[in-house]
């Protein structure tokens, strides 16, 4: 099996299992998050444990890019499939959770937003919202906190995949040339071994012309004394 680093295994098999299991924990997480907020009629947030969900899924994400250059090294063709299959699967569950994890982050800051606006009208209405105002300040300035450190994992994330990327493609590019020079080392020899070849085949063309010059010569004296 290919080696590989990152997300505590060493080879593909154990990178994929550590990618089920955080696979466990973030759907477990995101279940959470949505019982919270459908629990009551005054929905209750954690940012603490929506930070960990997108942290987990950051996470699933790099190791899906680690295993994706893992399982194309893998001689048998049958067994590249299968893995291909079960990486595929892994970065689609890991996609489905970041989709609802967005959906839950637009849902909350359109209750804060609404809460805010109706604080806003009671406000207007009795003067005395400053309190409740400041609760909902709070509480966004703590999502808003969320949503940027969300923010820079995926930056992280997308700086991780192109390094890879780059080094992916760096390795194809040695691998090519490598190939090259063993084409050209290959071409060399052949062209020394035609080469031996001629000067063998020129070197017998040599001892045929000399002999035959030699045998002419003697039939030509043999031929002159018996005409005299």
């Amino acid at each position: 099996m290919e080696r590989g680093g990152g997300g505590g295994g060493t080879t593909l098999s154990e990178i994929y299992q550590n990618s089920k299991k955080l696979l466990l924990r973030t759907r477990d997480g995101l279940e959470r998050l949505e019982r919270l907020e459908f629990s009551s009629s005054n929905p209750v947030d954690s940012p603490e444990l929506s930070l960990a969900v997108r942290k987990d899924i950051s996470q699933i994400q790099s190791l899906c890019v680690e295993m994706d250059h893992l399982w194309r090294s893998i001689a048998a063709k049958s067994q590249r499939d299968l893995w291909r299959r079960k990486v595929e699967q892994v970065a689609e569950e890991a996609d489905s959770l970041k989709e609802s994890l967005d959906k839950y982050f637009l849902r909350h800051q359109k209750r804060m937003t609404e809460a805010k606006e109706r604080a806003e009208l009671l406000g207007r209405s009795n003067g005395d919202s400053a309190h409740v105002l400041r609760i909902f300040d709070e509480e966004a300035q703590a999502m808003q906190s969320a949503r940027n450190s969300s923010m820079m994992l995926e930056e992280a994330y997308s700086k991780g995949v192109a390094i890879l990327t780059k080094y992916a493609d760096q390795r194809d590019r040695l691998k090519g040339a490598h190939r090259k020079a063993l084409d050209v080392l290959n071409t060399v020899g052949l062209s020394n071994s035609v080469l031996k070849l001629i000067e063998r085949r020129n070197r017998v063309d040599k001892w045929i012309k000399y002999t035959g010059m030699v045998v002419s010569v003697v039939i030509l004296y043999t031929f002159w004394r018996w005409a005299n």
